[in-house]
């Protein structure tokens, strides 16, 4: 919200790296007083900004924050990416998230049109987990996120992530991806949660490596894309007996209405019990069961 900061952070990675950095932002979106601007910075020895830094036009006027376009190049093998940073508006809940999950699609296919030679990734805070429903219309063009376990949003509580907002979308068609994680730096700098969700973010940062790359840094998860059919039944599944009303929304089909009746309903036996609760049928318990949120 202050373009100012990533001036200092562009000369800060300068400082912290000894080599030139380059960035650019976009004006600030957004449709009342709360407006942001998005943001790229690259490492000018390794990446060029080639072309059509853009933001969205959105024809529908369906965004609340329109996306931010850019192409760039790999300066050793030529190789080209068009990145779209989103941020998707939160709402009141996820039913006024949808309509901006959906137009996705319609942008996945726009920079097919502007940038044919490049591969495409949508990269943000998307307020909704990749399981959610709202994001078939997308799949349905091959695309896939490569982050599918484990969860990037800081809770209240030390150690703990809520929800799978953050993520990468991409095609594997198009873009090799080796690895993809999720930075927990409130580990890595050895803070509370309560500190870093005051002084630097609520939401952890998320990366990806290509072709033969490692991420060359320690303390983050490294996670597959949907390639990768190990279950996230572990430390960061959810219980339907223990977990809050938070975690249970980051379920398929649960909202916080369900997710209040999933606690007014413990204990339960499996994912299959949840018929029980009105507007959850079969259909929508095995979509939950899928998702492999779920404690086992």
């Amino acid at each position: 919200m202050d373009e100012s900061a990533v001036t200092e952070l562009e000369h800060e990675l300068e400082r912290q790296t000894s080599e030139e950095w380059s960035s650019m932002a976009s004006h600030a979106v957004g449709r009342n007083s709360y407006r942001e601007s998005y943001a790229y910075l690259w490492r000018d020895s390794a990446v060029a900004y080639t072309q059509g830094a853009v933001v969205y036009l959105d024809p529908g006027d369906l965004f609340a924050r329109e996306p931010y376009l850019a192409e760039f190049r790999d300066k050793d093998t030529g190789d080209k990416i068009a990145m779209a940073a989103v941020h998707i508006v939160y709402g009141e809940g996820r039913a006024d998230r949808t309509p901006e999950i959906r137009e996705l699609a319609s942008i996945w296919e726009w920079m097919r049109e502007v940038y044919p030679d490049s591969a495409r990734v949508i990269a943000g805070d998307f307020n909704l987990p990749p399981s959610n429903t709202a994001w078939q219309s997308l799949r349905d063009t091959g695309a896939q996120p490569a982050i599918t376990r484990g969860a990037t949003t800081l809770s209240e509580t030390n150690g703990r992530y809520a929800s799978l907002y953050d993520n990468f979308w991409y095609d594997p068609a198009e873009l090799n991806v080796a690895v993809s994680g999720i930075v927990r730096f409130p580990e890595m700098l050895g803070i509370d949660h309560a500190t870093a969700r005051d002084i630097v973010s609520d939401h952890a940062p998320i990366y990806l490596t290509t072709g033969n790359a490692q991420a060359g840094f320690e303390g983050a998860d490294q996670i597959s894309g949907e390639g990768d059919h190990a279950s996230a039944a572990g430390a960061g599944c959810i219980d339907l007996d223990t977990a809050s009303a938070d975690d249970l929304d980051r379920l398929p089909n649960v909202g916080p209405a369900r997710a209040q009746n999933i606690i007014d309903g413990r204990p339960w036996g499996s994912v299959d019990d949840l018929t029980r609760i009105s507007g959850i049928g079969d259909a929508r318990a095995h979509e939950i069961a899928e998702s492999e949120l779920v404690c086992d």
